[in-house]
């Protein structure tokens, strides 16, 4: 193992919801001894090669991030309240005038369809079903328009180079396809030191090599029922929807060509808001006065992130920032990600302000480990937790989840966030 951390009035009656109870034994045989998001990992590890799953799992440098992300949630505290009625819990939500079932979704993930066969597809059609977003990485190995047409739910988040012609063929390819959302990630200038990834043979492209050879081999799983399947029905898999090139993930030649991602500025910014007529999101803001510019460019809503702790190491944890973004967002949608595990993370991150949360590893897990039913079962286990625990902390709807009900759980005297 790593030294990374394993990562409303109108409410229908809680019968009719969403009650808990234990997971079911139907699917794959793997799901019955999965009862939380952070038991995927470890079959996904047994299924995933090396240098695939050391690419997913990393974080940036030495994974202070990733750390300090999940010792920001345990920082944090709950204060319950007893007998008030919780029968007719729901955790229904409205985000940007749609409602959705439930109060997380997921995130952009450029690995997932190297991880499990279509995977792309696999968590657009999951999220429609589930009724939640999901978000399609730029750098997916799947067309945007095949995910869209799969995936009503679906959202399209990209990597802006800093060319205003490129920009301008991205979102008019983006709309063509049919897309309401757009989230502009803002935090990836240049390639991180994914230290691990490398450590376990991942290059962007791979090279054929003796290593990457056995490691396939030896999970031949994973090689027959994901890559072999996927050359003979779908062709050698390509990075799809970058401004830059097409380009495919196995090659003789070197590093792929990212584009000038490191020129995109905010004028860039306000050329995609006079460009784009749907919802506008900002992916990767932990700093208040960014918040506060893009409020003025007019941007619709943020997620606040750090990229799951894959680009600046030791930056700060999204929900350490995050009341100090929501105070500055006005009229914005703030949301969250980054290395969110359990029903009680999206509570409190909903108690600190957030509106949504999006999840990453866990759900490119569930996928590789059993496809959509495993997705699916990652959407029920975190469904039950948050319905749980909204009883067991006494509210009804997710709009009673405030921060008067979080304490400070370092100090002793009951202060409040």
């Amino acid at each position: 193992m790593s030294a990374i951390p394993t990562q409303s009035t109108n409410a229908k009656p809680a019968d009719q919801e969403s009650t808990w109870r234990a997971p079911t034994t139907a699917g794959p045989a793997v799901l019955r001894k999965i009862l939380s998001l952070d038991d995927f990992e470890a079959p996904a590890r047994r299924y995933i090669p090396r240098p695939i799953f050391g690419y997913v799992i990393s974080g940036a440098d030495t994974n202070a991030s990733i750390r300090a992300n999940r010792a920001a949630f345990d920082d944090v505290a709950f204060l319950p309240q007893v007998l008030a009625g919780t029968a007719q819990r729901t955790q229904k939500t409205t985000l940007f005038g749609r409602s959705y079932d439930s109060p997380f979704g997921f995130s952009p993930m450029g690995g997932t369809s190297l991880a499990a066969y279509q995977g792309d597809l696999v968590l657009a059609r999951a999220a429609a079903q589930a009724n939640i977003p999901m978000i399609l990485s730029g750098a997916a190995l799947t067309t945007l328009e095949s995910v869209r047409a799969v995936g009503p739910t679906a959202w399209f988040q990209a990597y802006l180079p800093g060319d205003d012609a490129a920009i301008e063929k991205l979102l008019e390819r983006v709309s063509r396809a049919g897309y309401d959302t757009l989230v502009v990630t803002v935090d990836v200038p240049v390639a991180s030191n994914l230290e691990f990834g490398i450590r376990s043979g991942f290059r962007k492209p791979f090279q054929p090599s003796l290593r990457l050879a056995w490691d396939g081999i030896t999970r031949p799983r994973w090689l027959f029922g994901m890559f072999f399947r996927t050359l003979l029905l779908h062709g050698m898999p390509h990075v799809e929807n970058m401004t830059s090139p097409r380009s495919p993930m196995i090659s003789l030649g070197g590093a792929r060509e990212r584009g000038q991602l490191d020129r995109l500025s905010w004028p860039h910014l306000q050329l995609v808001r006079r460009l784009w007529k749907g919802t506008l999101v900002v992916k990767g803001v932990l700093n208040k006065a960014d918040a506060r510019r893009m409020r003025d460019c007019g941007v619709d809503g943020i997620i606040v992130s750090n990229h799951g702790g894959r680009q600046l190491d030791g930056s700060i944890s999204p929900l350490r920032v995050l009341p100090g973004i929501v105070a500055e967002a006005g009229d914005m949608t703030v949301m969250l990600d980054s290395t969110v595990r359990r029903g009680t993370d999206v509570l409190k991150a909903l108690g600190l302000g957030a509106k949504f949360v999006f999840m990453g590893r866990p759900i490119l897990y569930a996928a590789a480990v059993a496809g959509q039913p495993g997705v699916d079962h990652a959407v029920k286990l975190m469904r039950d937790e948050i319905h749980r625990d909204m009883a067991l902390l006494g509210i009804n709807t997710l709009a009673e989840m405030t921060r008067e009900r979080l304490v400070d759980a370092r100090r002793f005297d009951g202060a409040f966030l």
